[in-house]
């Protein structure tokens, strides 16, 4: 997804110069890194920020794990960043990074990534060791990567179309019914069920058990769902980026609660400990909180703020990256205010 574009397109036709506005956007940014770069965390009242090791680092995915470490991807980088006790180390991963938005946490502790110029799934262990699965094929564009109770990896390829899956080392993949779904957001239940966003075709699709696809029109037209998760309720929560609301799938029913900036360019959605649901503004420059129906927004302390993904911890502080160069946390205090 695009810094300040439409995380996919509505024609296939168009993806390739989405991709390229994607790498512009994210140019962009790198130079408002450099400038806003500084040494040290900055602290606003309820918020810190970490600036990156190198002014032009460009943080996109997070991941929290049990532990606390925070774990995060860096566009055009060819590392891996890891916050642990106020300080962020950058792992070595080989090659350079390039749209590194699939990222998650396993129960054991180690971080899973999507890394399509290597062509692999690759997991990377507390200490950096590496190891690798590469994937079969070309790869032209991968997207949101998530772990599932059984710890197998689930991944989006948004060129397949298909989602994925990786267990015990073998691939199996679960093709989309429409060769212009573009599948962007994933995310698996507690009880293993699989939910996927098509962008293009405006739905969901819901991966069963024993493997059985069926898909779900999204109720607002051409909203383009993005970014998804599934509450400890069972219940589906998933961005529509064009049509800025926050949606719900639960019981066979939908519901969608509008987001009070226009066009805030939602992106990066995940579900808190007491149930609050989470997701950035990329073009709000602030965090937005769905709890018991009610919007809550919270602006980022820097004006030219950039939020991109979110993720939140046991503690429920919630970690987010700024691609202006700061991986930041908003403290579970200030993110219980009404």
């Amino acid at each position: 997804m695009s810094a300040g574009d439409e995380p996919a397109t509505q024609r296939p036709d168009r993806g390739s110069r989405r991709r390229r506005a994607w790498v512009v956007a994210l140019a962009i940014a790198g130079v408002g890194a450099a400038a806003a770069w500084r040494v040290g965390p900055w602290r606003h009242p309820g918020f810190v920020e970490y600036p990156m090791p190198t002014s032009t680092d460009i943080p996109t995915a997070v991941a929290v794990a049990g532990d606390g470490t925070v774990w995060f991807t860096i566009e055009f980088s060819n590392s891996i960043g890891v916050l642990r006790n106020g300080t962020i180390t950058k792992l070595p991963k080989g090659r350079q990074n390039l749209e590194p938005i699939g990222l998650a946490v396993d129960s054991h502790g180690f971080a899973w990534y999507t890394d399509a110029p290597a062509r692999v799934i690759a997991r990377i262990a507390p200490d950096g060791t590496i190891t690798a699965f590469p994937l079969q094929g070309p790869v032209a564009k991968l997207a949101r990567l998530t772990v599932g109770p059984d710890d197998a990896v689930w991944f989006a390829e948004a060129t397949s179309p298909a989602v994925t899956r990786l267990k015990g080392g073998t691939f199996t993949r679960f093709a989309a019914n429409s060769v212009s779904a573009a599948p962007f957001g994933v995310a698996v239940g507690r009880e293993g069920t699989v939910w996927a966003t098509l962008q293009n075709v405006n739905r969901l699709v819901r991966i069963s058990r024993d493997g059985r696809l069926s898909e779900l029109d999204v109720p607002t037209r051409g909203s383009v769902p993005s970014d998804i998760t599934v509450d400890p309720t069972g219940a589906v929560w998933f961005l529509e980026f064009r049509g800025n609301k926050i949606g719900r799938y639960a019981a066979g029913r939908f519901a969608e609660f509008p987001v009070p900036t226009p066009r805030a360019g939602l992106t990066g959605l995940a579900v808190a400990p007491d149930g609050a649901v989470w997701f950035a503004e990329i073009r709000g420059h602030a965090l937005g909180r769905l709890r018991d129906g009610v919007m809550a927004e919270f602006p980022l302390p820097r004006a030219d703020a950039r939020p991109f993904d979110v993720a939140v911890d046991a503690a429920n502080n919630v970690w987010y990256t700024d691609l202006s160069g700061w991986v930041g946390t908003l403290s579970a205090e200030r993110a219980r205010a009404r």
